[in-house]
């Protein structure tokens, strides 16, 4: 780019003179205008005299302050990580052994467990320089730019390191099936695939030789969608499963984000963890966040436990809106959420956490349900008890209002889905099956049956405690929610 200044005076030269001699320059000027501007173009998207890719840190890329202590519920993901890591801190003992060092690392895992967090805390961990891009940023509709950022990514990698006086480097790729799909889904653009060879090509370049090592870590939520050449060993040698935190891990995410916070003497984390089945460590950090938002707007001193419980339905359903139902609509709302929590109780007792009849979100009215454990598989009476209690809504309305509403088409498609589950888990009257040799006919049969009698049963369940049911209803119109607690004890008060 030097010799830029004197070609631009001897193109501007000969212009001149051309146009002295009487010669039509226009379409020269055209011409020239036109490879301008696609050079300003290819530069300024190539990143020309500029890093195109995030560093770490606003102070020129020092290295980011996330350590593994920071990363609370990923003890397994963390440990694995951390031996990956190994060869990038002792190359001696690597080389002693003959050790091929690793290539790639993936963290697979649903979104918001913390994957950035990792890749961050593992450039701190070996002192390495941080290099981050994501995958969209190699998608160009122009043949050959996404190869060539992909190039200048590592370029980018190593002379940070140098620059820093680092011997090894990491380079973080965050939602890489953009880049890394399967080749020849996209026929029509293969651009595609020209950008993923080019990533193969720098993996395989790296050694434990070069003058800086370089390690690429890469996230995924779709890991399935990866092409086979990227997971095969030598390329990611490592997929580490950055899975959904269980109550042990929620409780540390928990006091991670609390810490800095002033808690009530009410507060009791544990109980928190325990109500947040299947949270992220992202929707815990929302849900302390918006515990404090609430003491905020409350002029509170501290963050009580109603704070976080509130926090707690509106991390999952949303803000609480002001829509008003008529007096009709709302009473039906409430036998709807009185009947879920009924059912829910008697099946599984003191799941309920809250009932309540005003709107969040898309929702007219909810109750949320707890359990006193994590459970990661279900057994024929488990799925059947959600399903009673799925159906238990439009099932009191038969029962108060003689007749049911539109408000249970979401009951109904997440009671057929249980059923379905039922059937092909081998738990219902037909027995194992297969299912793509199951016709469809006898599957639509199986589940109907399935779900008639499960709604002979709530209607039992339901009709034999009546004078309950209609006692929460009362208090659901007085108060527009009440806690599982208060729940219970109306539940199991005598009948007047």
């Amino acid at each position: 780019m030097r010799y830029a200044p004197i070609a631009a005076g001897v193109g501007a030269g000969s212009v001149i003179f051309l146009a002295w001699r009487g010669v039509d320059v226009l379409p020269i000027l055209f011409f020239a205008g036109l490879v301008a501007v696609l050079a300003y173009y290819g530069n300024t998207r190539l990143g020309g005299g500029k890093p195109s890719f995030a560093v770490m840190g606003g102070d020129g890329g020092r290295q980011p302050a996330v350590v593994f202590d920071d990363i609370g519920g990923q003890e397994v993901a963390k440990n694995e990580l951390r031996e990956a890591l190994e060869f990038i801190r002792d190359l001696d003992g690597i080389r002693r052994l003959g050790i091929r060092p690793l290539k790639g690392i993936l963290l697979a895992g649903p979104p918001g467990t913390g994957k950035t967090l990792l890749a961050k805390a593992a450039a701190r961990f070996t002192d390495s320089a941080f290099v981050a891009a994501s995958g969209s940023e190699f998608v160009e509709m122009y043949v050959g730019v996404g190869a060539q950022r992909i190039r200048q990514l590592f370029k980018q990698a190593r002379s940070l390191a140098r620059k820093q006086g680092k011997a090894s480097a990491i380079v973080f790729i965050d939602e890489i099936e953009v880049l890394g799909g399967k080749r020849g889904q996209n026929a029509g653009h293969l651009e595609y695939d020209q950008t993923l060879n080019e990533l193969l090509v720098q993996m395989d370049g790296l050694a434990t030789d070069d003058e800086v090592r370089v390690l690429l870590i890469a996230a995924t939520n779709r890991a399935d969608m990866l092409d086979p050449a990227l997971l095969r060993p030598g390329r990611f040698d490592r997929q580490v499963q950055v899975d959904l935190p269980d109550k042990t891990g929620r409780l540390q995410i928990l006091g991670l984000h609390a810490r800095n916070k002033p808690l009530a003497a009410d507060v009791d984390l544990a109980t928190v963890a325990a109500d947040t089945f299947g949270f992220s460590g992202a929707h815990l950090e929302s849900l302390v966040n918006e515990a404090a938002i609430a003491a905020l707007r409350d002029g509170a001193q501290e963050i009580s436990a109603c704070h976080l419980k509130g926090a707690i339905d509106k991390v999952i359903l949303g803000e609480k809106l002001d829509r008003l139902p008529g007096a009709e609509e709302k009473r039906r709302i409430a036998v709807h959420e009185a009947g879920h929590a009924i059912a829910g109780e008697v099946r599984r007792p003191g799941s309920v956490a809250s009932v309540n009849v005003a709107a969040r979100g898309k929702a007219l009215g909810y109750v949320r349900q707890t359990q006193a454990d994590d459970l990661y598989l279900h057994t024929a009476d488990q799925l059947k008890d959600k399903i009673v209690v799925a159906l238990a809504g439009a099932v009191a309305e038969d029962i108060v209002l003689g007749g049911r509403s539109t408000g249970a088409g979401n009951d109904f498609q997440q009671a057929a889905a249980l059923a379905r589950q039922l059937v092909l888990g081998g738990m219902s009257e037909l027995g194992i099956v297969s299912a793509e040799d199951l016709p469809q006919g006898t599957l639509h049969m199986a589940v109907a049956s399935l779900l008639q009698g499960l709604e002979a049963e709530t209607h039992a369940l339901l009709a034999a405690r009546r004078d309950a049911l209609e006692r929460a209803v009362a208090a659901l119109l007085a108060s527009e929610g009440m806690s599982g607690d208060e729940f219970r004890a109306l539940l199991n008060a005598p009948a007047h």
